[in-house]
Order: structure tokens, then sequence, then C-alpha cells
């Protein structure tokens, strides 16, 4: 029997981890970094959330509650402010979803956000007024 027919098994298998390890190590190069919840800025009107790059984002606005839930990693935070002299809480907490942010106050409120890239950073800006 020939050599070369038992050597041939071994080195499809080598070939085939190879191959494997190289497209890990790509994969890994292309795959974006992960977005992180920076810090928390209140502003007139609303807040400013700011994150390493863009999350996906889904909003709702439910019972005059803000609800935005982000792919995103961050601490959990809660804070107060006042809109139209009326006291304003928002906090953020991990959730199954990712990072939720809620922003309850005693009157229903309404929100609408827009996000933008600001010095290779993404910028939330969260307005709020009363219904």
């Amino acid at each position: 029997m020939d050599n070369r027919s038992k050597l041939f098994p071994r080195v499809i298998g080598s070939l085939a981890i190879v191959g494997v390890m190289i497209g890990l190590m790509i994969g890994r190069l292309t795959t974006p970094d992960p977005s992180v919840l920076q810090q928390v800025e209140v502003r007139d009107g609303g807040l400013v959330v700011w994150f390493n790059n863009e999350p996906k984002l889904h909003g709702e606005i439910i019972d005059g509650t803000v609800a935005l839930l982000f792919q995103a990693e961050g601490p959990a935070q809660n804070g107060q402010f006042k809109l139209s002299g009326k006291d304003v809480n928002w906090r953020t907490r991990k959730s199954d979803g990712g990072l939720l942010l809620t922003v309850l106050a005693a009157r229903p409120l309404l929100g609408e956000w827009v996000g933008s890239e600001v010095d290779d950073r993404w910028r939330l800006e969260v307005r709020l007024q009363e219904r």
C-alpha cells in the first residue's frame, strides 16, 4: 500500500483545522466593538445619552413612560431632573434584551429621540414633554 494514501486524510484534516482557525481570526477582526453606555447627561427638556458607537435601539412610550431598549452594555444608573417644574426620574438597568432606559414622571410623558455621531461617539438626545 502506498504511504501517500495513508497520509492524505491527515493532510486534509490539518488543512481543514488551519482553515477554521484563519476564519475565526478574520471573523474576530471584523466584528464591531460592542456598544457601551458611557454617560447620561441631563439637559433642558430631556436627556443626552452617550455611547462608544451606535447601538441598535427600540423605543416605545408605554402609558406615559418613555422606554428605550439598547443592544448595549453599561452600568445601572438613575437620576432625577425637572421638566416644567415637575420631577422626572430616569434609570438604566440591564435586561434580557440589553440595556433599558426608562423615564417616568407623575404625569404622562411624550418623547422623541434623535441620534447622531459626534467625535467618534454616538449621541442620542431624548426630548421630553408632558402629554
